[in-house]
């Protein structure tokens, strides 16, 4: 590669096609994958990788995906792979085998985008720094393509999608709005990696007026929005309700406010 040229994006075949047949490659590749890892706990990588062309369109999420029998890159569809290797593996051990594929993954620019868009959770502070570390590395190949999301016929740039998909994070760990988003996501993925559990409190916080907003009729509003009524939970909680929480996703802290509200209901 020459200086200053960037670095084309390679995707794995089995991701082009129309969607029954990508679906259908996919599903392969993950009981490949997970014959292979039931074997020695290895992971195969893809047989053949595509140069994808500068400006081409890839199906990030399922939601937009309406022209079936139309050939395109289906990233979202690494989800199909993950479910063969599940079937191949048994559906044993789910979790870790899910955790080690991720992690194998992450060292792919296909694999790093896709794991950061599907936000699996729990969504911890720890987790999605690694997530968005893995996508700043191949920042350069990912922008070569535009981004099909949430929005019909909406074709996103790499900044635009990753606005879409992680405003929240860009929020709650860095809100200075003053530099770029690759600079914000990158300061981002920092505090969370070195974050205490008092940062953590500090960037839900930030981002409980969101949650608040969207997390439907609950019956002791007024209890579980007092910011004291919050603090307290938060510092008495288990590691692990913790953990499911410290990345401060607005989705984990609905999940935490309706969890409180049915607590207040019971008692």
């Amino acid at each position: 590669m020459t200086p200053g040229q960037i670095a084309a994006l390679q995707l794995p075949s089995f991701l082009h096609g129309t969607f029954r047949s990508a679906q259908q490659k996919a599903r392969r590749e993950g009981l490949r994958c997970g014959e292979q890892y039931r074997e020695d706990g290895t992971f195969l990588v893809p047989r053949q990788m595509v140069e994808v062309a500068p400006g081409e369109v890839l199906v990030a999420h399922d939601v937009v995906d309406f022209q079936h029998e139309r050939p395109a890159w289906r990233l979202y569809m690494v989800s199909n792979v993950m479910d063969g290797l599940l079937d191949a593996v048994e559906r044993q051990n789910t979790l870790p085998t899910r955790d080690a594929y991720e992690a194998f993954f992450l060292e792919t620019a296909w694999g790093a985008l896709f794991f950061a868009l599907a936000q699996m959770g729990p969504v911890s502070a720890e987790r999605t720094a690694k997530r968005l570390q893995a996508v700043l590395r191949f920042w350069e190949p990912l922008q070569c393509a535009r981004y099909l999301f949430k929005k019909p016929g909406v074709a996103h740039t790499l900044e635009e999608l990753m606005v879409a998909s992680y405003d929240w994070a860009m929020d709650a760990w860095c809100p200075e709005r003053d530099a770029s988003v690759r600079e914000r996501l990158a300061m981002a993925s920092e505090r969370m990696e070195r974050a205490t559990r008092e940062d953590c409190i500090e960037a839900i916080f930030r981002e409980m007026p969101r949650a608040l907003a969207h997390a439907g009729k609950l019956k002791h509003w007024n209890v579980v929005a007092d910011p004291d009524f919050q603090r307290e939970r938060l510092t008495t909680l288990d590691s692990w309700f913790f953990e499911r929480v410290s990345g401060a996703r607005p989705g984990d802290l609905i999940w935490l406010l309706t969890n409180w509200d049915h607590e207040l209901e019971v008692q």
